[in-house]
């Protein structure tokens, strides 16, 4: 049997530049992540200091006045804006896709998901390997406690495909979660 050697670190073992290098580089990777965080961070409280103000110079109900009714239109049209983006932003991604997933069979490939925040609708396009699979899919759709109203929009076999899949456009609606 051969001898094996095995050499455990020592007092006197030196660490090569490289080691010190990819140290460095993680760290620098690290405070650029860290500094990446504090601008997001910094930009989410701008936006919600921003709307707490507006949210206040619209609840003073003070006399607009003739000079100042153009900037009072502009505010309102910021704080329109504001009040959709923190919409957008407050839509439960989170549940929506763990619910497509649970969905979802090997049988049918989402091509596009496209939620609409006003209408509280989303938008799905995909393919289907047959109608079964479709059908199945629709009704798991509804069977899903996070969708309701799923229905199909319009589908197509594609008949230059020798397997003949499905393509489908359906629209479902979400139920606001607390």
């Amino acid at each position: 049997m051969r001898r094996l050697s095995l050499k455990f670190p020592y007092t006197g073992q030196q660490t090569s530049p490289l080691d010190y290098g990819l140290l460095l580089l993680g760290l620098l990777f690290l405070v650029a992540t860290v500094l990446h965080l504090k601008s997001i961070m910094e930009e989410i409280s701008y936006w919600e200091t921003r709307v707490d103000r507006f949210e206040n110079a619209q609840q003073q109900k003070r006399a607009p006045k003739t000079s100042s009714s153009r900037a009072s239109q502009e505010s309102q049209q910021e704080l329109k804006q504001a009040r959709e983006i923190m919409k957008q932003l407050n839509l439960p991604w989170e549940i929506l896709f763990d619910s497509l997933e649970y969905t979802v069979t090997k049988d049918i490939a989402l091509l596009s998901v496209q939620p609409s925040v006003a209408n509280q609708s989303i938008r799905i396009n995909g393919e289907a390997r047959n109608l079964a699979a479709l059908t199945e899919f629709v009704e798991s759709m509804e069977r899903e406690a996070f969708f309701e109203n799923a229905h199909i929009l319009s589908y197509k076999v594609k008949q230059e495909n020798p397997h003949r899949p499905i393509l489908f456009s359906l629209i479902t609606s979400w139920i606001d979660t607390p």
